[in-house]
């Protein structure tokens, strides 16, 4: 039987903002990790997969969190606005204020095949979207995929399985190779810890 090797990753905070969502004054936040953002983790996990495209060492993984706060943020346009003044023309950014869900202490758990991959990831940070959102290591623990997939309340969640199938959903675009990307979602257990 195949063994995984999962490390366990916590934080405070976590936003994913969902591809459809394009500057909504209410968001959010994502439940599930897209293959794009695990490609992400992955890459800065081990940056000498960097010039490789594809998900090679993270097999699987699954998001849980205690609950979801809305949060206000203040943020500048994407666009500039100009005016001219005199000779002068000057430019600004308008500000506006989100408001935006955000996973109240998230963990994940990120699967590996081999021990000395799952050593090296449980000895570095990593985000989920945001810079500011750092999820730290705590453990790895070394199990079957069966007791993976138990709902003993271990390793409850979301995962997105990466394929496509008549249960998948359109999750985005991968940002290299600009393809679609699907999944369907896997839950285990009770995925919000405060209920």
């Amino acid at each position: 039987m195949e063994k995984y090797f999962v490390v366990k990753y916590t934080g405070q905070f976590g936003f994913i903002k969902p591809w459809t969502a394009v500057r909504d004054s209410e968001t959010f936040s994502q439940q599930f990790l897209t293959p794009s953002i695990v490609e992400g983790i992955e890459k800065k996990i081990f940056p000498e997969l960097l010039n490789e495209v594809g998900i090679k060492k993270i097999m699987r993984h699954r998001l849980s969190y205690s609950q979801i706060s809305q949060q206000q943020e203040v943020i500048q346009t994407r666009g500039w606005n100009s005016t001219k003044r005199g000779k002068q023309i000057l430019f600004e950014r308008p500000k506006a204020i989100l408001v935006r869900g955000i996973l109240l202490e998230p963990v994940l758990h990120l699967v590996f095949s081999s021990l000395i991959d799952a050593e090296i990831a449980s000895k570095q940070h990593i985000c989920l979207c945001r810079n500011e959102d750092i999820l730290m290591p705590t453990r790895v623990t070394q199990l079957s995929q069966h007791e993976f997939d138990e709902d003993d309340g271990s390793f409850n969640g979301y995962e997105l399985i990466f394929e496509k199938n008549e249960s998948a959903f359109q999750v985005g675009f991968h940002r290299l190779t600009k393809e679609p990307m699907y999944g369907w979602l896997k839950i285990v257990g009770t995925p919000v810890n405060s209920i």
